[in-house]
């Protein structure tokens, strides 16, 4: 898991030249999130391998161990402390430079995110609403309509079940009373 380097993140535009500068101005918005996305996971992964290390390491408590195992992990426990600081600090430039880019950038709200397609003209609008107004109202009329429909007739089926339930009910009595 291994990040690219942060281009230009710390270093003004006018340290570069040629195609690196030009590089460095290309690195938008959108690229320094994706670093971020993969520094953050960087850091996840290396904490995963401290918490590693640490369970599996043994404290010197007066116990027989051996000095060479432990400065080992201890070494490699120091390296990955070191990786991680300079993780959190890289994602603090890519997060002060994406800070940066926004900051001129007024929010935009959602609504005009999602497009849509409008009619041609604005009269069509006056009427198109007055149509899909009565549209929905007729709409709504059926839909009542119908279920005052479904109503009835599941008032019909139950009649209909509570009749064979108590016919039933009748034909067990008589042939309870015929044994």
């Amino acid at each position: 898991m291994s990040t690219p380097p942060l281009a230009g993140a710390g270093i003004p535009p006018g340290a570069f030249s040629g195609t690196q500068a030009q590089a460095a101005r290309e690195v938008n918005t959108a690229s320094l999130c994706r670093i971020g996305q993969e520094t953050v996971q960087d850091i996840v992964f290396r904490t995963m391998e401290i918490f590693q290390l640490l369970r599996n390491m043994q404290l010197p408590n007066g116990v027989t161990y051996h000095t060479g195992t432990y400065q080992d992990r201890l070494g490699k426990l120091q390296e990955h402390l070191r990786q991680l600081s300079i993780l959190f600090r890289k994602l603090r430039l890519v997060y002060d430079k994406c800070n940066e880019n926004c900051a001129g950038l007024d929010p935009v709200p959602i609504e005009q995110l999602i497009p849509y397609v409008e009619e041609d003209g604005s009269k069509h609008d006056d009427r198109g609403a007055a149509s899909q107004l009565r549209f929905a109202s007729e709409e709504r009329r059926e839909i009542m309509e119908v279920n005052k429909k479904l109503k009835q007739k599941n008032q019909q089926l139950k009649q209909i079940m509570d009749q064979l339930r108590n016919l039933i009910w009748d034909i067990n009595a008589m042939l309870a009373m015929r044994n």
